[in-house]
């Protein structure tokens, strides 16, 4: 039995935070898990600029309503669950993701929550489980599952390397470059060709 864990930011989605980057004139937000392998690090660096900026979730989800799935992502996700059970498991956050999910039509997904104040600033961030994607991919094989990932950051690359068969998509050179083990693919229809290649 297999089932396919998939990223969200960078492989359905554009990425949150360059769009609110751009959004909001903030250069220093286009920071992502491509620049900073530590994810806790990169949410501190983060809050500390929104405070500094006197910027909340308001604003943010704001950006988020303007984001649409990139090109043949819902086909790609539509097509996927019809074969095969599909996670996206993202470091994210509930209050980011809905509306992103509510477009890719609501597929299954595990993520973080943002602790937020009543006056609307991010105070802080929960994230549900250490080291989440590996985790949850060695929770999933735990009960039977054999898993397939897939991703385009550093901290995809512990799901990737664990499961039976992991694949880069849309990654960029520098991690293509050193893990050159890794299958890395640009298009769904590669993605697509290989995952269900990975089933037989």
């Amino acid at each position: 039995m297999y089932i396919t864990c998939l990223d969200l930011e960078g492989v359905l989605v554009p990425e949150i935070w360059i769009a609110f980057a751009e959004a909001s004139g903030i250069p220093e937000l286009k920071k992502t898990t491509r620049d900073e392998p530590d994810y806790e690090k990169l949410m501190r660096y983060r809050l500390d600029i929104l405070r500094e900026h006197h910027l909340g979730l308001k604003e943010i989800q704001e950006t988020i309503a303007t984001i649409d799935p990139m090109p043949g992502a819902r086909e790609f996700l539509d097509e996927l669950r019809s074969i095969t059970q599909v996670i996206i498991i993202s470091d994210t956050f509930t209050q980011f993701a809905s509306p992103l999910m509510k477009k890719l039509g609501w597929p299954t997904i595990f993520c973080n929550s943002l602790e937020v104040a009543e006056n609307g600033e991010i105070t802080g961030f929960k994230m549900r489980i250490a080291d989440s994607k590996l985790t949850t991919v060695k929770a999933l094989q735990s009960i039977g599952y054999e898993t397939i990932a897939s991703g385009d950051s550093y901290n995809d690359l512990g799901m990737i390397k664990a499961s039976k068969a992991g694949f880069l998509f849309k990654t960029t050179e520098k991690i293509k470059a050193d893990y050159p083990q890794l299958p890395a693919y640009e298009t769904y229809e590669e993605l697509m060709t290989a995952i269900k290649a990975a089933m037989i």
